[in-house]
């Protein structure tokens, strides 16, 4: 600046370089300064979620999706060694004729088609569990020369909707890729329940989807759909029209001759000595194919513990105990308590003796089986298929003798008759609201569950159910009062050898006349005698 206020200002010339001095700021400089680091990371935040977390969605569901079993059909060959033929299953004889009508259909389809018959679409196989149901289709995937396809009904339903649907679809798929073949649907009640029973969504869309390929698939006679179950009463109704199970063959349990048919049939690999199978099958009166089958199992483990070369009768004998009663406890009862045991044992042979309505005692025993502290084996003679008014209520009397020889020797009761008591109050509740056997009305029957009846109906058949039970406690008190040596005598014996067999009994009740009724007088006891 000069001295008189003016200034000078020069110019330099630019020679590449700018030559700077250290600037002197003062506290009001502001010196520019780009974003924070922070609101860098904010930012990148912002833009990265979003994108990982979809990320891990996707994972998420490619593990869920590897986790998930892969329910693929059992397929089986008509020439493989898993194959069932009709010499396999015996027993249901009713049913192997009706699904052999199937098997012809398959094997000379030309035959028929000349007539115009068409092979039925579905066949449902109905019935208790262990009858047979999944050999029979077997059989007829094995007779016909058809592949098998295998799958159960509860392998449709899953958490993810439209799942169980595509397994139909590859399902029926794969049959027709193979045709001639039976399909084959175990368990079908867990997909075919009734619709609009439950809000499960996912399986309604199922039996759909069934529903359509049952009526979309071409009936040429070369592909028949076989489906079993349990629970007929729930299936629903448009599975159950014809065109989809054209036929619904019930699978019965098997009488006594069908019951040595499966027992030689499950021993025919195996080693027996002095076997009487027809005895065995007279005493296993209400076993099915299943529990045939676990009994002849269970009788070569027994030979097989004892180190015996062959499965004898003592065998089966022990095998039917361990299937009907139970697996022998090691619970020890102390004095008192075997008293109880063996006087509760014998108020129930001694009825069962005495009644006419009854099966006969095979077996009582002290020694404690499963649940049981003691049992009583009553085996049938022979198949029985109804049952009267006073043999259910001779019958009752039995389960309630041993309650009544409590009460009668030591003057008081045990819990020990709780499974008595429930059967008891499942007869008579049967007896009054099924089969119509009260005292007042004899010609109606009743839900049990209520149904639309009036209070006052409601409580007329508890009273009925009452007086059943009152009448069958009375009638077994009476019948130990009156036998009351029998009684001592039976429970003593037991106490000694804590298992009586058929002929200890008929030793001990020598000579004491059995009831019986005369058809004259309603089936009323009119008077005593022994019947042999």
């Amino acid at each position: 600046m000069l001295l008189d206020g003016q200034s000078l200002e020069g110019h330099l010339p630019y020679t590449g370089t700018w030559l700077s001095t250290p600037a002197i700021t003062t506290a009001e400089t502001k010196v520019p300064t780009g974003p924070s680091t922070w609101s860098r990371i904010e930012s990148n935040i912002g833009f990265w979620a979003p994108i990982i977390f979809m990320a891990l969605i996707c994972i998420v569901l490619w593990r869920t999706m590897k986790l998930m079993p892969r329910t693929k059909p059992q397929q089986i060959k008509p020439e493989s060694k898993s194959s069932i033929g009709w010499a396999e299953v015996a027993g249901a004889d009713e049913a192997k004729a009706e699904l052999q009508e199937v098997v012809e259909f398959l094997r000379e389809p030309d035959r028929f088609a000349k007539l115009g018959a068409t092979v039925p679409k579905g066949i449902l196989l109905h019935g208790p569990p262990g009858t047979g149901k999944t050999l029979l289709a077997k059989a007829v995937a094995k007779e016909s020369g058809a592949e098998f396809f295998s799958q159960s009904a509860a392998a449709f339903v899953e958490m993810f909707a439209g799942l169980g649907a595509a397994r139909i679809r590859r399902l029926f798929a794969e049959a027709r890729a193979h045709r001639p073949a039976v399909i084959f649907i175990d368990e079908i009640d867990a997909v075919g329940g009734e619709r609009g029973s439950d809000n499960n969504s996912e399986r309604e869309q199922t039996l759909n989807q069934l529903l359509v390929e049952m009526d979309g698939f071409n009936s040429t006679g070369d592909l028949v759909v076989i489906a079993a179950s349990n629970l007929l009463d729930k299936l629903d109704s448009a599975l159950l029209r014809p065109g989809r199970f054209d036929r619904q063959i019930f699978v019965s349990p098997p009488d006594v001759s069908g019951r040595a048919a499966i027992l030689k049939v499950h021993t025919r690999n195996k080693p027996l000595g002095d076997v009487d199978l027809e005895l065995t099958a007279r005493q296993t009166a209400g076993l099915t194919g299943a529990d045939l089958a676990n009994l002849a199992n269970e009788a070569a483990i027994a030979a097989a513990r004892a180190h015996r070369d062959k499965i004898v009768q003592h065998d089966f004998d022990s095998a039917l105990e361990r299937v009907v009663a139970g697996m022998q406890s090691r619970r020890t009862l102390n004095e008192h308590e075997r008293r109880v045991v063996a006087f509760h044992e014998a108020g129930h042979a001694l009825c069962a003796e005495l009644l006419p309505g009854v099966n006969r005692v095979h077996k009582i025993s002290i020694v404690p089986r499963g649940r049981a502290l003691g049992y009583t084996l009553n085996l049938p003679e022979e198949d029985r298929y109804l049952k009267t008014r006073e043999e259910l209520i001779d019958y009752m009397t039995v389960l309630l003798g041993g309650r009544a020889a409590e009460e009668i020797v030591f003057g008081a009761i045990t819990t020990g008759a709780s499974d008595d008591l429930r059967r008891v109050a499942e007869i008579s509740r049967s007896m009054v609201h099924e089969y119509a056997m009260g005292t007042s009305i004899t010609s109606l029957q009743v839900s049990a569950e209520g149904g639309a009846v009036s209070d006052r109906t409601r409580q007329l058949r508890d009273e009925e159910q009452q007086h059943l039970t009152d009448e069958a406690m009375r009638g077994a008190a009476r019948l130990i009062t009156d036998h009351r040596d029998k009684l001592d005598t039976l429970a003593g014996a037991l106490l000694r050898n804590e298992v009586l067999e058929r002929r200890d009994i008929d030793r001990i009740m020598d000579g004491v006349p059995r009831l019986y009724r005369s058809p004259g007088h309603g089936l009323r006891v009119v008077a005593s005698r022994r019947t042999r």
